[in-house]
């Protein structure tokens, strides 16, 4: 085989293509000396919430905190669970605790690694059910969850329904952009998100107008007015700066979609048929955002071996589940049994995937997969 192509890094790469918009960015932000929640942060929360299509965006300092403030401004907290699938990032269950309330883990569909809604019912009818005031649902690796039968779901049994979109960002369910499809969603900007900043930040995005208010309070301190808490809040904000670099990120994130779901496209069919191997599927009236190509298979140790030593840099997202994890073994106790959960640790594998990636990359970690798989499938 013939030596590998490059394979560029994200999010260097974002920043690069943006170069001389950041200059310019933060040539203007130290000449405005305005530094926290002013008027870029402002502009950044109208302009996102237009494209999320919800009536407001709160903006914070991680997706971590944008759980938190959201769990907090709905009063959430000590003596609630809250469910949440344990495959997903830690941070999920990270907000949740730091509100107070305890998670408490969901199966996913082993399809699109989103959580179950069949998993979900049955938890809110088992004895803990009267505990969970609310379900996070995760948009895991881009691909919206099964919104309208958790909906109905989450309205039989009087919880909650938020949105986890960190990794989804311009993913679509039925015509909707994902944080406007529940009472309240939360977003992370980290730097390798489809949206990221050049450090951290994070949003709330809702069309609950007291709910935003209510987050806007939180996020300050529990100011009504300044150097006044009306209640216990937190110092979340997302910075100015930051704020300021989002907004020129925004206006390319449409065709960055577009490219990641090109660069999609051209994986499912190069990999069509390629035994043992099952790529990611998209549930109709979906369309993914694909901030992770993820497959599965059964031969997944010996495969990343292979690649790793082409030079092609897979990854596992996640090495374990929550609930497989030392910090959250109290919490597996009282979680029910997550069978597809578990079964879809031991296969997956994320494959190089960004809107700055070649096609030839595309060919040559397939070629690469297909030379693998075959050998290995004949012997």
């Amino acid at each position: 085989m013939s030596p590998p192509p490059t394979f560029s890094a994200y999010p260097l790469e974002d920043c690069n293509a943006h170069q001389e918009e950041i200059q310019a960015a933060l040539q203007e932000f130290l000449r405005a000396g305005s530094y926290i929640l002013g008027p870029e942060v402002a502009a950044f929360e109208r302009e996102f919430a237009q494209f999320v299509g919800a009536s407001h965006a709160i903006g914070v300092a991680n997706g971590t905190d944008a759980i938190e403030v959201l769990l907090r401004a709905l009063e959430i907290g000590p003596g609630d669970l809250v469910a949440v699938p344990s495959h997903t990032a830690v941070a999920s269950a990270s907000g949740i605790g730091r509100a107070g309330a305890q998670p408490i883990f969901v199966d996913i569909d082993p399809d699109t690694f989103t959580i179950s809604p069949d998993a979900l019912e049955a938890l809110l009818v088992s004895p803990a059910g009267a505990q969970i005031k609310a379900v996070l649902a995760v948009h895991l690796y881009g691909h919206p969850c099964d919104m309208k039968r958790l909906g109905e779901v989450a309205r039989d049994h009087h919880v909650v329904l938020l949105e986890d979109c960190a990794q989804a960002h311009g993913a679509v369910s039925r015509g909707r952009s994902v944080g406007s499809l529940s009472r309240a969603a939360a977003f992370s900007f980290y730097p390798t998100k489809n949206l990221g900043a050049l450090g951290d930040g994070g949003a709330i995005t809702t069309s609950d107008a007291a709910l935003a208010e209510a987050c806007r309070v939180v996020r300050q301190y529990g100011w009504k007015e300044r150097y006044i808490s009306a209640s216990q809040g937190v110092n979340s904000r997302l910075d100015e700066l930051q704020a300021a670099l989002l907004r020129i990120k925004l206006r390319s994130l449409p065709g960055g979609l577009r490219r990641r779901r090109e660069l999609a496209t051209l994986y499912g069919s190069l990999l069509k048929g390629c035994p043992d191997l099952v790529t990611p599927v998209c549930r109709e009236e979906c369309e993914h955002a694909y901030h992770l190509y993820v497959v599965r298979t059964s031969r997944r140790e010996g495969l990343m071996k292979h690649l790793l030593s082409r030079g092609i840099p897979v990854a596992l997202h996640y090495p374990a589940a929550i609930h497989q994890q030392s910090g959250y073994a109290e919490v597996a106790e009282w979680s029910p049994p997550l069978p597809s959960t578990e079964t879809v640790m031991k296969e997956i594998l994320t494959l190089p995937l960004h809107p700055y990636l070649d096609e030839a990359a595309v060919r040559y970690t397939c070629a690469s997969i297909r030379e693998y798989l075959s050998e290995e499938s004949v012997n």
